[in-house]
């Protein structure tokens, strides 16, 4: 089961002398006011509460609420957890493969399910909503908690009961579990001279991975050379930043690709592309929909900044944070938001998104937008536009509205993309 793949692109750690030329800041005042009110309420919970309740119990329920108050993507992570975080950097683990966020009600909302898993075959679609599992209500610490309910040893099963938007009643769907080994990039020919390019989600194998296979694309095209490309960014969750930041630079012969903000010197970083596009300026035509969130947003927005790339779909998830995993002395971990990404041209994606240059329409559903999650991160370009309906585009029909785009002229616009509203 992968419920961080969405939330999560880490922030690598930059140069050790930029941390050593920090200046140390001043310790702020304890809220000793505060401080005094949490005791209150902590005595009075271990005093009058219907039932015993121990201290450690009771210590992680505050600790988690803490940061679940933050936004949706700060979360207190058990070690089983932060060990499964991981895990799925690497690509593989035992579950039965969705992409999920968990709503207020404590029900999850599935994302995405993963290319080639038993979720995708048994038939959960984006935008189903979770709201029991073996026929148990949810746990309510959080999607990472509720993950392991889906987890378990390969070839054991689990009954997931779901509600799909229009359908008047819920469904169960009993599924098989299975060892989850992620295929990151997998690439095809279209046409003679045209390749195809799907990342599924960025891993710690992706980077190596997209040049392998755009080497191979070239070299099955007459003159060793690619005369276009699609690249499929379609409900790619996101994942590592750093691979995001691989994936561009083999598009790209310089230039910034994204460029982090926060308050600690280690969360601001510039990531500048190398000399080098494998593809030697050949036409990229970017897929996106409402599923593509984080760091494949900052791949689509670097591509389009630099007009190396035009996007068609939909608007994107809008996931434009950073997480930063810290490992307690116990063994668990907090996932904390320490930083907000830009795109080349300044352009924050937190809340907002990206529209793409050509609209491709696709199905509906409620909730695949970052500002539509309750205690979302504000964007420093958020525009309010009310509960508005995502759109997921699937099968083969947008990789041919795509192929075909790619044989026409590239105009770029003189406005500033995302300019106008689609």
């Amino acid at each position: 089961m992968r419920s961080h793949a969405l939330l999560l692109a880490l922030l690598l750690p930059v140069a050790a002398s930029a941390q050593e030329a920090a200046p140390a800041a001043a310790p702020e005042a304890m809220p000793l006011d505060e401080i005094q009110r949490y005791v209150a309420v902590y005595r009075a919970i271990k005093e009058a509460y219907v039932e015993p309740i121990d201290d450690q119990t009771l210590m992680k329920a505050a600790l988690r609420g803490l940061l679940a108050d933050l936004d949706p993507h700060s979360a207190y992570l058990e070690k089983e957890d932060a060990d499964e975080l991981t895990e799925q950097t690497e690509g593989a683990y035992s579950g039965v493969g969705v992409e999920i966020e968990q709503r207020p009600d404590r029900s999850l909302l599935v994302v995405a399910p993963i290319d080639g898993t038993p979720a995708q075959r048994a038939g959960l679609r984006a935008g189903d909503v979770i709201i029991a599992i073996d026929g148990q209500a949810l746990a309510s610490e959080g999607a990472d908690a509720a993950s392991r309910e889906l987890r378990g040893p390969e070839g054991s099963q689990v009954t997931v009961t779901y509600q799909r938007m229009g359908e008047p009643a819920p469904r169960d769907l009993v599924i098989t579990r299975e060892t989850i080994r992620i295929t990151s990039v997998s690439s095809r020919v279209l046409e003679p001279g045209y390749g195809y390019l799907r990342i599924a989600n960025f891993q710690s194998d992706t980077g190596p991975q997209v040049l392998r296979q755009l080497r191979a694309l070239n070299a099955k095209s007459e003159g060793g050379q690619l005369a276009g490309l699609v690249l499929d960014l379609r409900s790619n969750p996101g994942g590592l930043l750093n691979a995001a930041v691989e994936a561009a630079d083999a598009f790209l012969d310089e230039g910034l690709i994204v460029r982090t903000k926060g308050r600690l010197v280690y969360s601001n970083a510039s990531f500048h592309a190398k000399p080098g596009d494998l593809l030697k300026g050949a036409p990229v035509v970017v897929l996106v929909d409402a599923g593509t969130a984080s760091a494949a947003e900052v791949l689509a927005g670097a591509l389009r900044d630099h007009r190396r790339a035009l996007l068609m779909g939909s608007r994107t998830f809008g996931k434009g944070s950073v997480q930063t995993v810290v490992p307690l002395e116990n063994g668990d971990s907090i996932k904390i938001t320490t930083a907000r990404y830009y795109t080349p041209r300044g352009r924050s994606i937190q809340a907002r998104g990206i529209r793409p240059d050509e609209v491709i329409r696709g199905e509906t559903s409620r909730d695949l937008r970052e500002q539509d999650l309750p205690g979302h991160l504000r964007g420093d370009q958020e525009v309010g536009d009310g509960f508005a309906l995502g759109e997921v585009i699937e099968g083969d029909e947008a990789v041919a509205k795509a192929l075909a785009r790619l044989k026409l002229p590239m105009r770029w616009s003189a406005a500033r993309p995302d300019a106008a509203r689609h």
